[in-house]
Formats: C-alpha cells, structure tokens, sequence
C-alpha cells in the first residue's frame, strides 16, 4: 500500500467537536491512562492547545496535541489508529505541527516517549528530536522511564551547537 501522505488521500485538519468522540476510543486503544471525550473536549477551549486530526475520507485516522506557550511547544499526545499506521500519518501530524511551529516563532518542541517505544523514538530522530533527558519512571502501567526529546528550530539550533 502507498503511503497516504503520498497519494494525497491525507487531510490535516484543526481537531473539533466532530473528532472527540472518535478519538476517545483511540485513547482507549493506545495508552494506559487515556484522555477522556470530556479532557479531549476541554483542549478545544484551552488558548494555548494545538490539536491536529488527519482524516482519511472525512473520518479522523488519528490526531497529535502540543501546547505553545511562549516560544516552545510541547507534545501531550499523538496516536494514530492501527489501520493507518506505518503510512506516514505520524510524520505527516509532526510535519504539521513543524510547519505551525515555524509560523509562530518556536525555538523548540519537547515531547516525552516510552523508552521500549523503538519506533516511535525512530520517527522522532527521523524529523530531527534529538534526547535531552530521561524522566525516571514517567510512565505507570507499565511503569517505565520516558525519554525527553527536543526538536529546535533555526536559528536556535544553531546556538545549541
């Protein structure tokens, strides 16, 4: 199968109403404590939340949410339903949010993932996150560190060499 990013059938699109309740059943898949139709609803009013959905013919295959306070953003969630996996619509999520980033004068986005989450950490290091930290058992069920990972903008990345 192509890759959707390439084949064009991927929307991006700002999370709505619409997308809560769908995504309240990918949290349920994806993670141990997911975020509720209610904490996802709630992002929806919050001023300094981006959440992104990509849908697949009209319906959300996923979604990432960052929130930008000052010049910095930092990744609370991104899951993409099984289906859709392995299609770039993680990178496709990030690059926009890269692209939003860009526009709004971040220097950085900062992101926590599963130490055991190779393939996560992969597509992280694939788009230029680099490790800055462990935070020692972050994660519960199953407790497991989390890796810090920073993503800088020009030209604050050049004052980081």
């Amino acid at each position: 199968m192509e890759p959707l990013e390439k084949t064009g059938g991927l929307a991006i699109v700002p999370m709505g109403q619409r997308h809560i309740q769908r995504l309240a059943v990918l949290e349920k898949e994806c993670f141990s404590n997911p975020w509720s139709e209610n904490a996802l609803a709630a992002e929806l009013q919050h001023a300094h939340a981006v959440f992104l959905v990509p849908e697949v013919e009209g319906e959300a295959a996923g979604y990432v949410g960052m929130h930008h306070i000052l010049d910095q953003g930092d990744i609370c969630s991104i899951a993409v339903f099984p289906q859709y996996r392995r299609q770039g619509v993680a990178r496709q999520l990030l690059l926009s949010l890269f692209q939003y980033g860009e526009q709004q004068g971040l220097r950085q986005i900062m992101l926590e993932v599963r130490q055991s989450n190779m393939g996560a950490q992969a597509l992280y290091a694939g788009l230029g996150f680099v490790q800055v930290g462990r935070r020692k058992n972050f994660y519960t069920e199953p407790m497991e560190d989390a890796l810090l990972m920073q993503k800088a903008f020009a030209p604050f990345a050049a004052e980081l060499q």
